[in-house]
């Protein structure tokens, strides 16, 4: 009969020791981030949060930013990171949490983010690491890329009838009588079609560094907005005498005009129509463009491949501004990692 071996704290400390050794990526995010540095930002936005989550205290509020930003770059759902982090060792330390302590459940994480969406919050701890970016000198802002990708949302099953309500802001009828269902129905995400494809649910607009590839800026709409239409909000005086990027969905005389007025050199790329085709000059400057252009590119394969996909699990403008913000942030976290060492 094979003898019973107990298992104590060392035993739980030499299995993190070997994961180290296997370069554990959570190790790094947690040691280069200051992650004390989002405390304020935070602790404004709870300090009327007098409960504690769930009916138990208060969990750390650093340690729930960041089991938000684990989701992120993991993109995984609430139920499953509760079980992720009950799972896994690598996410208990990256948490500070060790084998005896309460893990936060999902309804725990589905309330904090909840807080931080409704409170705005998620825009203001972008911010602030785009601050500490800036103040250590890895986001330049000397000259800028702009484009957009579709952030799909789950699909709704609505009839056309309801469709045409909701495209002009108003509540199908019926649907105020039935709360539950109203929860489940997102009025705010719209569909597009893109390259024969049909896609339901939002638009990352962003702005990043040239040199660093840093997200500067971000701006969400639903799907349906034509990504030109967000230049204008993504745009600020620090881009005012440097280049601006972008593919030809963004030209355009009224574009032209903006960036004019703006003193902003304009390196988009130039469009071709079927009656006046691209010049064989034209093909030369937007090939040199591209070269540039294409590193926002990168960007979002980071966030196809590496942080496993660009979609939401949510519902609402609101949750997806939220949901978006922290994808942005995460991102910029795990860039800031490659570009420090």
């Amino acid at each position: 009969m094979k003898k019973h071996t107990q298992h104590g704290f060392f035993d739980e400390e030499t299995r993190l020791a070997k994961l180290t050794k296997k370069k554990d990526p959570l190790v790094k995010l947690s040691l280069m981030i200051n992650w004390e540095s989002f405390r304020p930002v935070i602790e404004r936005a709870m300090k009327k949060q007098t409960r504690g989550y769930g009916g138990r205290p208060p969990y750390d509020y650093i340690m729930m930013f960041k089991v938000l930003i684990l989701q992120r770059l993991y993109n995984v759902s609430d139920e499953q990171m509760e079980f992720q982090i009950n799972d896994r060792l690598t996410f208990m330390r990256f948490l500070g949490l060790s084998l005896g302590d309460n893990i936060p459940d999902q309804n725990t994480i589905w309330l904090f983010r909840e807080t931080l969406v409704n409170k705005g919050v998620i825009e203001k701890l972008f911010n602030k690491f785009e601050n500490i970016l800036e103040q250590e000198g890895f986001l330049l802002k000397e000259g800028s890329i702009i484009d957009a990708t579709i952030v799909e949302a789950p699909k709704q099953r609505n009839s056309r009838q309801d469709n045409d309500q909701i495209k002009q802001g108003e509540i199908p009828e019926g649907w105020e009588n039935k709360p539950n269902m109203l929860r489940q129905k997102d009025t705010d995400a719209r569909w597009l079609i893109k390259n024969g494809e049909k896609y339901y649910g939002y638009k990352n607009h962003i702005k990043i560094c040239r040199k660093s590839k840093l997200i500067s800026g971000y701006k969400v709409t639903d799907a349906s907005v034509h990504d030109s239409q967000a230049v204008e909000s993504l745009l600020d005086k620090s881009d005012s005498h440097h280049e601006l990027y972008a593919d030809s969905a963004y030209s355009g005389e009224n574009i032209a005009r903006l960036l004019e007025k703006k003193n902003i050199r304009n390196r988009i790329h130039e469009k071709g129509y079927s009656n006046t085709p691209l010049t064989e000059a034209q093909w030369e400057r937007n090939r040199k463009k591209s070269k540039i252009r294409a590193r926002i590119e990168h960007v979002f394969g980071y966030m196809t491949n590496s942080m496993k996909g660009i979609y939401l699990r949510t519902i609402g403008k609101k949750r997806a501004n939220g949901v978006i913000g922290l994808m942005n942030l995460t991102y910029n976290m795990n860039r800031y990692l490659q570009l420090a060492g």
